[in-house]
């Protein structure tokens, strides 16, 4: 059994798929102007552990995660125009970063990855309904969805109407009815990236972009909706009033939030300049592994702290399971270990789980479902610069064939100050990482 923290009922529910042969999952994916941050990573990280979870507990059921790009948005738009190029060239970029930092990190692709600038004809048509039923207005140029057209506006964040208009920070706009109406299209300029419309030529808004791609892709009503605790208000919030609006049903049956990663007392923000990388850290030598872990330490609805000290603390205990799974292939899963991942994703009492596992078959499965123990042990210990470490060893060889065993120790003290130990032996000289 699967139970899962549902944000909107703010209670744990028992996950039952509306058709146990498709599992459908939409995460709101990156917006693709900058480098993705390591707080960027855990909704990717996370829901991929919840896709891998399906697929062994619905063994034959399709599992469909959808991950949508924003390749259309005022901050790409700037960045455009400050390089000089089309936001084409930034988008590509950006989207080549994120899933080469992701796919390092053991994060699979999504099943569908719908791109904004190719789903513009759902967002006008699905805009297009909106102002038929009432419940959307254009307005010199602009169409805006109008909240007090929908009652239940506000079930998600559970916000009171200052609130939610504080919290939107909405624009003040002479042409909106109410403060808390939200855009769901915008006038381009002629030297800005635009498509013709039935309100002139524009973009699409934000919000408008999930719903009509989840309706596009994967239905009216999806089985969990998914991302960071920062989008339930507004995104989420406006993704639900719209397509509840437009189809007079939910728009997922379960919303799944995951908490934020800081690096002190504040989340960690590109605004804030508080951020650091995936590509810095695999620069700086850190395995895509050892990051994923320290990623799934804590409860994914829990706050993160992000410190050194977590990342060396997520390779130390990756280097006792590698030893304790050594070269063994896969098994069986170990039930306890899918139990607590069942409940709510718990993560660290999977983790907890797998250290008191002592079978390596059993152990090495069980840590595939969180994407852990891909490699063999030797890869692990010896992977890397194993080129470099072979000729430093028979460079070692040569000196001490030669009696110059003052730098026969230099050489194992450097490498072993690199975190590389030796081990001669009858049949010559091993070597394993620490």
């Amino acid at each position: 059994m699967i139970r899962l923290h549902d944000t909107l009922a703010r209670a744990k529910k028992e996950f039952v798929p509306a058709d146990p042969k498709r599992i459908t999952i939409y995460v709101c994916g990156p917006t693709v102007y900058g480098r993705a941050h390591i707080g960027n990573a855990r909704p990717a990280v996370v829901f991929d552990v919840l896709r891998r979870l399906f697929e062994h507990e619905y063994p034959d059921a399709e599992v469909v995660l959808a991950r949508n790009v924003t390749d259309v948005d005022d901050k790409i738009i700037a960045a455009a125009a400050e390089e000089g190029v089309e936001p084409g060239v930034i988008t590509a970029r950006f989207e080549a970063h994120y899933l080469d930092d992701m796919r390092a990190l053991g994060v699979r692709d999504p099943t569908i990855a719908p791109h904004a600038t190719q789903e513009i004809a759902a967002m006008v048509a699905m805009i297009g309904e909106l102002i038929a039923k009432g419940h959307a207005y254009e307005a010199e140029g602009h169409v805006l969805f109008s909240v007090p057209s929908d009652p239940d506006y506000g079930s998600l964040s559970r916000r009171d109407r200052e609130a939610m208009v504080a919290g939107a920070r909405v624009e003040v706009a002479p042409y909106k009815r109410d403060p808390a109406d939200f855009v769901l299209w915008k006038p381009s300029a002629a030297n800005v990236v635009g498509w013709d419309s039935p309100w002139g030529r524009g973009r699409p808004g934000w919000h408008i972009e999930c719903s009509a791609m989840i309706r596009a892709h994967l239905g009216t009503t999806i089985d969990i909706h998914g991302g960071g605790l920062d989008l339930i208000f507004p995104h989420h919030e406006n993704e639900i009033a719209q397509s509840r609006c437009a189809h007079a049903a939910p728009l997922a049956r379960y919303w799944v939030h995951n908490g934020f990663v800081d690096m002190g007392a504040d989340k960690m923000s590109k605004s804030l300049g508080n951020i650091v990388t995936p590509g810095e850290l695999l620069a700086a030598g850190h395995k895509g592994e050892v990051l994923r872990l320290a990623l799934l330490s804590a409860h994914y609805r829990q706050p993160l702290p992000w410190t050194e000290a977590l990342v060396m603390q997520s390779r130390a205990v990756l280097d006792g399971l590698y030893r304790k799974a050594g070269d063994a292939e896969p098994g069986a899963v170990d039930a306890a270990f899918v139990a607590a991942l069942g409940d709510d994703l718990n993560t660290p009492l999977a983790l907890s789980r797998l250290g008191q596992i002592d079978d390596p078959a059993v152990l090495r499965a069980s840590a595939q479902l969180l994407g852990l123990l891909g490699e063999s042990a030797d890869d692990w210990f010896r992977g890397g610069a194993s080129d470099d470490v072979e000729a430093r060893i028979a460079e070692r060889d040569s000196a001490k064939a030669a009696r110059d065993f003052a730098t026969a120790d230099r050489i194992r003290d450097e490498l072993k100050a690199e975190g590389i130990l030796l081990e001669d032996g009858p049949g010559g000289t091993t070597w394993r990482r620490a």
